[in-house]
């Protein structure tokens, strides 16, 4: 290694040990051990991916031994490098270097890996594995994770850092394969990082040509570094994986260009080690199998004893992990004086905490006044404008869509290249990096995301809200243009089944107020929820403004009654968003044949659905007409004998909104019939299902 390269290992902010770089015996033992760890635990379980780790183990060494920042006595230090195994098949290569480094994943749930209950699942869980920084597996997510990490660091230093205080200023780094770059939303991510520039964002890619199906070529050829360089990013080879000085060289370079993002090409050769298995696709999602785990034990000269740790190695990451938490314990002095001089700076901007919600939300949240009309989406960018004001942690954006989608934040600065100060994030026309990045400034805390797009584009974006769900992310997601009343668009961009597709989702909250003033309750619900994403459904129509919901209403059962008939009403119409405008007109055509009508909100249909559960009183004893316009299923499934479900079984058509959403029978006159004709056959209702 040139004097140039170790002056930059010894000096850089993000240096894990200070110690010379110069790599010994015991460093060689220390890869020989995390391959070998490896290679047990997938043994153990029958089943896993040894190739990854086992060809990668000298780069991760190399970063977490002479790079990282990090102290595993406080996993949780904000100031901490971030490392994502983008790459999460080879988990127990991220496994293998927690456990050694002393972070609390003892040997025994290695030997656990991938059973009931264990802290080492077959691909990492955020919240479940203590180090782990978020749930990888899903390729590309890992990376795009990165990105909105790299970008929460660069905001949080932009407020924070002041009068030569650095209270702010880690790296993220990620380890990524080839099936991490092929996937969509590498493009994308890549493409965004480099555009705003984000020098402390550095990317290990495994470039080890092998693929499941075979090597790398049979399905792709690109020009890697040539395509990151055309990103602007800083981009290298290494052309020899097992070279520890070239790879800490080429690490050192990336570390000291903070202008752009780097992107090394390590060139690996996986499942090094195995004397048959290596450097064959085999090696990639299988056990070695005895005979082969044997040979490479021989091979290296390894006891027979699984799981060995020897002592020297065990030594040096002891030291390793004292000299992470001295880094730490300086820090937070650091960060004491800075509080003292910046008490209020501190306060607003405090990087150990994770933002909550606003203090006085109930008084900042807009009232809307009843008799007018406004579109939700519109009433969402009013409350965006309301909080935002009184709560400086909430930055979001939109995917190239914030004048449709109403979610600039008045007043604030776009954050651009060079210029992180900002709140309203611009991602473009990339809705998946855009679903992922925001995860991952989730993930970093400090500030609290929200992102926007069309309805029908949150497929492009799944992907992300699924994950955002599973890590119970407090991310918002703003979806606007909500059903066919976006009209001559036509079915491309009518969402039909996407509304119900999101509810799919475990632990998504999935809002679709009626009106402006159930849009501000919605806007306080999805930001009190601390365990999960929530998705805000809006119109892009105007609708007529109601009187506010009463307090708690939508979180408490997640619908409210918008009109009592009295006290037995002969038919219950529920409804959700748009869709109860319609019901209140049928409700009042209803009234002049003396038919008394019930009209519920169902802003939250799953809590909706667990109240119905406790017996909740909200539906009355009578004929129900479910209507909503999108797919029926779900609807379907609370439906009665007896009750009609208003619903579509076909894409929408281009024409005017209003004339798409009657002609596919959401009328006034069509509600009325049902409903009289299931006044008139009562006691014995019949059992109907209106699609269309």
């Amino acid at each position: 290694m040139n004097a140039s390269a170790m002056g930059l290992l010894a000096g850089h902010a993000g240096a894990g040990t200070g110690r010379t770089p110069g790599f010994d015996d015991v460093d060689t033992l220390a890869v020989t051990t995390v391959r070998m760890l490896a290679a047990d635990a997938v043994q153990a379980a029958r089943s896993g991916h040894p190739g990854l780790p086992m060809g990668a183990a000298v780069p991760a060494w190399v970063l977490w031994s002479r790079f990282l920042r990090h102290d595993p006595s406080d996993p949780a230090w904000p100031d901490r490098d971030r490392f994502v195994l983008s790459a999460g098949h080879g988990s127990m290569l991220l496994y293998a270097l927690l456990h050694l480094f002393g972070y609390d994943l003892p040997l025994d749930e290695l030997r656990r890996f991938r059973q009931w209950e264990s802290k080492t699942p077959g691909h990492p869980e955020h919240g479940h594995t203590p180090g782990v920084e978020t749930t990888t597996g899903p390729l590309g997510q890992g990376l795009a994770n990165a990105v909105g990490m790299a970008l929460a660091e660069r905001m949080l230093a932009e407020r924070a850092n002041i009068d030569d205080h650095t209270v702010v200023g880690h790296r993220t780094w990620v380890l990524a394969g080839d099936g991490d770059l092929m996937e969509g939303i590498s493009h994308e991510a890549a493409s965004l990082a480099g555009h705003l520039g984000l020098g402390r964002l550095i990317v290990i890619y495994d470039d080890n040509d092998t693929t499941i199906d075979g090597p790398a070529g049979l399905s792709c050829t690109d020009d890697v570094l040539g395509r990151f360089a055309a990103y602007g990013w800083q981009a290298s080879r290494v052309r020899d994986g097992n070279d520890a000085d070239a790879v800490a060289a080429a690490l050192a370079e990336a570390v000291a260009d903070e202008s752009r993002p780097s992107l090394i090409a390590v060139r690996t050769t996986i499942g090094y080690g195995a004397p048959t298995m290596a450097g064959t696709s085999g090696v990639h999602g299988a056990p070695l199998g005895e005979e082969e785990l044997a040979a490479a034990r021989a091979a290296a000269g390894w006891p027979e004893e699984r799981f060995h740790v020897p002592g020297e190695v065990a030594e040096r990451c002891r030291s390793l992990a004292a000299h992470g938490r001295a880094v730490r314990l300086a820090w937070e002095k650091e960060r004491a004086t800075w509080a003292e001089a910046h008490p209020g700076l501190a306060a607003e901007w405090d990087p150990s905490a994770k933002p909550g919600t606003p203090a006085g939300l109930d008084t900042l949240l807009p009232v809307f006044q009843p008799g007018g009309t406004m579109a939700t989406r519109a009433a969402s960018g009013a409350v965006l404008a309301a909080i935002a004001a009184d709560y400086p942690a909430l930055v979001g954006g939109s995917a190239d869509l914030a004048a449709s989608t109403n979610t600039t934040i008045p007043g604030s600065a776009d954050v651009r290249r060079g210029v992180y100060g900002g709140r309203t994030l611009h991602f473009g026309i990339r809705e998946h990096a855009m679903g992922a990045a925001l995860n991952g400034i989730a993930l970093h805390g400090g500030l609290r995301p929200y992102g926007s797009t069309f309805l029908v584009f949150s497929d492009y974006m799944r992907p992300a809200v699924r994950l955002a769900a599973l890590m119970r992310l407090p991310v918002i997601f703003i979806f606007t243009h909500d059903s066919i009343v976006v009209g001559e668009d036509g079915p491309t961009h009518q969402p039909v089944e996407q509304l119900e597709s999101l509810r799919l989702i475990p632990g998504l909250a999935v809002l679709r107020p009626a009106d402006a003033n159930e849009t501000a309750a919605c806007w306080q619900l999805a930001l009190r929820r601390d365990d999960g994403p929530t998705v805000l459904v809006l119109s892009r129509q105007s609708l007529p403004v109601l009187p506010p919901a009463p307090a708690g209403a939508i979180a408490g059962q997640g619908a409210r009654i918008v009109l009592e008939g009295s006290e037995r009403p002969d038919v219950a119409i529920v409804a959700s968003g748009s869709e109860v405008t319609l019901a209140l007109a049928a409700a009042a055509e209803l009234a002049g044949s003396e038919v008394s009508v019930r009209v519920l909100s169902v802003a939250w249909r799953e809590r909706f659905e667990e109240a119905l559960d406790a017996d909740s009183e909200l539906l009355p004893d009578c004929p129900v007409i479910w209507i909503e316009a999108g797919v029926p299923h779900g609807w379907r499934a609370l439906a009665r004998a007896g009750d009609a479900v208003f619903g579509l079984r076909r894409f929408g058509a281009s024409a005017p909104g209003e004339v798409v959403y009657a002609e596919l029978g959401f009328s006034v006159p069509a509600l009325v019939r049902t409903a009289l004709d299931q006044v008139r056959s009562r006691p014995e209702w019949g059992n109907t299902c209106r699609t269309r």
